[in-house]
């Protein structure tokens, strides 16, 4: 038996009942309108009215009311016969991705409740839109009703995931034996799903849902001429090393004499198993795949129906993981991947999750968008010293540059760390990475630090001299302004390229994103520029004949950070004692 989202109360009470006009909502297939009745409701403190308003606020949207909003919506943005020819073919595939998940994982996806089951959440959109750029970003998960914080949106069987175990138990232990590489056996699976088995695959619900290539485009898919509108940003390398990492993998485990193309030609037969469907295989798993950390033997990626639908969001503390099916009392022994809302949304509302502390050139590497506002947005900055050996001045020839007496201390030092010599360390818009500031630290040293005492004796954490301090930062910001003058435009030209709105629609999505990712890294590494010289000028750095650590391997306390954090500087051992609740003056 299924009853209608919307509950009927019941209300009991001593008093006898007596007759009050509200709103009851009726059979879907008799419900054209609000229809007025009478009802029974219990005199009481509150009123009538009291009562008339909690029985309405009980009642839900009536069955079907969600889907009927949502075509008058999308309606407005497939505006054209092939654009809605499109959307009716969406809608088909989300219909038999409801339906397969109903049927063969016995996952409750109706908006109508039943015994045992409250009614679903969630609603597939076929489109939705950034709310800041009014990019599409294809398919999301919209809330059907207001819903709580710490509900559950979404439980989904681990036997209709795809996972390494799945692809193994495809293809046989003896073509994908136990060490192979999760992404390397998941994307086998995909293209056997997809090319293969086509229809007659148990996953092609599943598989009809998934976007192609252009749909996601991230740009490791890019054609050259799209990637040249990110000349000058980090993302271009990233790119081009994955691009070789894919191909290598392939022709790795695919291709050559000893691949599985060759070994196994009917379970990998080469028409089938090319280098493109590859490229589509890894888009969706780098878009969609799912790190599932607390399953029963370790954690494991896995393609998750449904729960892959919902889109991204720096701002959510939402993630899928998973857990034993059953309630408190009784556990079925199976797994699930299980979602639940981070924060209230209100009905209409698109849900999200998120992928993880990810900047934007992550996002647009391997999920094919940027996050106009976003957090973790940070930009690599190259950050490389050459070592002053005497070998080094001697090759480049030049007589205004000397020996660093420490080059080769410093050299051992950095090998021994597990350190190469040029480092990316990634800026931020508020902040940059302890890890930059001690590899500075270090290779600023100079013999008026050191006093004649060991490098490795220093603690490059803090502060060693105020003279080597402003070195490091000034260093930091010759590396930042460098990075800048890498893009063949600037932040402004950028600018009026988006500001003008007509051209900027003629570009394609992809010249697009590149535009907008370009013009806010700039914009960021200006933040970090102009951080860096006010701190400089607020610690004190900014004068001349600045005093060395003269040997003190405990460092120092700038004048303007005695005044914030007090005048006295305390070993690394006494910070971690404290920590553990021990602290202990060891001077």
């Amino acid at each position: 038996m299924r009853v209608s989202s919307t509950a009927l109360l019941l209300l009991i009470s001593g008093a006898a009942p007596k007759a009050t006009t509200c709103f009851v909502p009726l059979s879907p297939s008799l419900v054209t309108s609000k229809r007025y009745t009478t009802c029974l409701s219990a005199g009481g403190e509150g009123g009538d009215a009291e009562w008339e308003k909690a029985l309405d606020e009980s009642s839900g949207p009536l069955p079907g009311q969600f889907d009927r909003e949502m075509n008058q919506k999308m309606q407005g943005i497939f505006k054209n016969s092939k654009a809605n020819t499109d959307r009716e073919a969406k809608v088909s595939a989300n219909s038999r991705l409801i339906s397969w998940l109903e049927e063969e994982g016995e996952v409750y996806l109706s908006e109508l409740s039943s015994w045992g089951e409250a009614p679903h959440p969630l609603g597939i959109s076929t489109e939705t839109r950034d709310e800041i750029t009014n990019e599409s970003s294809g398919r999301g998960l919209l809330a059907r009703r207001d819903i709580n914080e710490g509900a559950e949106l979404a439980k989904i069987p681990m036997r209709m995931c795809i996972t390494k175990k799945s692809a193994r138990k495809t293809f046989g232990s003896d073509a994908l034996d136990g060490g192979i590489n999760e992404f390397l056996a998941i994307a086998c699976q995909l293209i056997h799903e997809k090319y293969v088995r086509k229809e007659k695959s148990f996953y092609a619900p599943y598989i009809g849902v998934l976007p192609e290539v252009e749909e996601v485009n991230p740009t490791f898919t890019w054609k050259d001429e799209d990637l040249s509108y990110l000349n000058g940003s980090p993302v271009v390398a990233a790119t081009k090393s994955l691009q070789m990492k894919l191909r290598r993998e392939y022709d790795d485990l695919l291709g050559g004499e000893k691949g599985l193309i060759a070994k196994f030609p009917k379970r990998f037969p080469a028409k089938i198993y090319t280098y493109e469907n590859w490229v589509w295989a890894f888009t969706m798993l780098f878009s969609r795949a799912i790190r599932l950390r607390n399953l029963r033997m370790g954690e494991a990626l896995a393609m998750v129906p449904y729960a892959d639908l919902i889109n991204h969001s720096p701002f959510s503390q939402a993630f899928v993981d998973a857990q034993e099916s059953g309630d408190y009392l009784f556990k079925t022994g199976e797994e699930e991947a299980i979602l639940y809302a981070d924060r209230n949304y209100r009905r209409m509302e698109q849900v999200y999750i998120s992928y993880g502390p990810k900047s934007n050139a992550d996002l647009l590497l391997l999920y094919g968008f940027a996050a106009e506002r976003n957090p973790y947005n940070s930009v690599d900055v190259t950050v490389s010293i050459a070592p002053r050996t005497e070998s080094f001045v001697k090759d480049i020839a030049d007589s205004s540059i000397e020996v660093d007496p420490l080059a080769d201390e410093k050299v051992a030092f950095i090998e021994a760390s597990g350190r190469d010599r040029t480092v990316d360390f990634p800026c931020y818009a508020d902040r940059y990475p302890i890890e930059m500031l001690e590899y500075l630290r270090l290779m600023q040293m100079t013999e008026e630090d050191t006093c004649g005492k060991p490098l490795a004796n220093f603690d490059y954490t803090r502060t060693i001299s105020a003279a080597n301090e402003a070195a490091v930062l000034k260093s930091v910001v010759e590396a930042v302004t460098r990075q800048l003058k890498n893009y063949p435009q600037t932040e402004e030209q950028d600018a009026a390229i988006i500001r003008d709105k007509g051209l900027f629609r003629l570009l394609n999505y992809n010249q697009r994103m590149a535009i907008r990712h370009r013009r806010n890294e700039k914009r960021l590494l200006k933040r970090t520029i102009a951080a860096l010289q006010n701190q400089i000028q607020t610690r004190g750095l900014d004068e001349p004949d600045l005093a060395r650590a003269g040997g003190s391997t405990l460092g120092t306390v700038l004048p303007a950070d005695a005044e914030k954090y007090g005048t006295k500087q305390r070993t690394a051992l006494e910070e971690r004692l404290e920590k553990m609740g021990l602290p202990v003056d060891i001077r």
